[in-house]
């Protein structure tokens, strides 16, 4: 998930000098022509709780650095880190973040921040991620957090997408936890039926389609995984999206009853509260 943000204390800096705050790209992957997600080294200093975002960037054409807010797609336990992103053409920062390859440097401020953590849920049963796009991003890191599952009996991982391969980045990461022997380990066998993944589409036919919110609010998915509806007593939701997707989950999740929640004060559900920008 990419935010976007502005950094209004960035000074000035010349191209002949380091980038402040480097960190190295280790590897890259494009998933589409719109979409890729790269790992960097982790800061030594860096601790993170699963879920919060990062100023990460370049330097602009003017010699400044410019920054935008991105969801760490890595656990906090890896050595690394993961982000996952759009490519927007004539984007500030995309249009030359989508060129960098292993070895090249980003700029990374290690002060992460965010509302989509664990601590800021109630106690319950069941965690659902609700997503869109990059959306998935902060629970990538989630889902591979062990808390998650010592918190929670069952995880659903709900990711709508345009067509097909906008999918494949939350996809495989679905199926290598699903075999993961470190979550195999503690957990047994059982372990692949405590994550649900249930991903669709809203252009591209394909066998699961439609919008997050009229999957939730026809009752659709629940019938599909074979779960009851969402109450108050078991069930806590975590969303991450557009702008307007999350206003209109936010709708759907109080429409079963459950409150809004923060760090500072655990409810039933959260939502990512900064803008997520198109044109980064």
């Amino acid at each position: 998930m990419t935010l976007d943000l502005t950094v209004a204390d960035a000074a000035p800096i010349t191209a002949k000098k380091t980038l402040p705050d480097a960190q190295t790209v280790t590897a890259v992957k494009h998933w589409t022509d719109k979409l890729f997600s790269f790992r960097v080294t982790r800061p030594a200093s860096l601790r993170f709780r699963s879920g919060e975002f990062v100023m990460i960037g370049l330097l602009g054409d003017n010699g400044k650095p410019l920054l935008r807010a991105y969801s760490i797609a890595s656990p906090n336990w890896d050595e690394e880190l993961e982000f996952y992103s759009i490519k927007v053409q004539d984007g500030p920062l995309t249009s030359k973040l989508q060129h960098i390859q292993p070895g090249d440097q980003i700029i990374l401020r290690p002060k992460p921040v965010g509302t989509l953590v664990l601590d800021a849920l109630l106690p319950g049963k069941r965690l659902w991620f609700l997503a869109t796009g990059t959306g998935i991003a902060p629970f990538a890191s989630l889902m591979r957090d062990p808390e998650t599952y010592e918190r929670y009996e069952q995880v659903v991982m709900m990711h709508t997408c345009r067509t097909a391969d906008e999918l494949n980045y939350g996809r495989e990461l679905v199926e290598n936890l699903k075999h993961d022997p470190l979550l195999g380990e503690l957990y047994g066998e059982d372990f692949a039926n405590r994550l649900l993944y249930y991903p669709t589409t809203t252009r591209e036919d394909t066998p699961l389609m439609g919008r997050i919110t009229d999957n939730l609010t026809s009752g659709k998915v629940f019938e599909d995984l074979g779960l009851p509806p969402i109450s108050t007593e078991t069930d806590r939701a975590m969303v991450c999206g557009s702008l307007a997707f999350n206003i209109d989950v936010k709708a759907v999740l109080e429409g079963f009853g459950l409150k809004e929640g923060a760090n500072s004060d655990p409810k039933e559900f959260v939502v990512e509260k900064a803008f997520v920008g198109d044109g980064v």
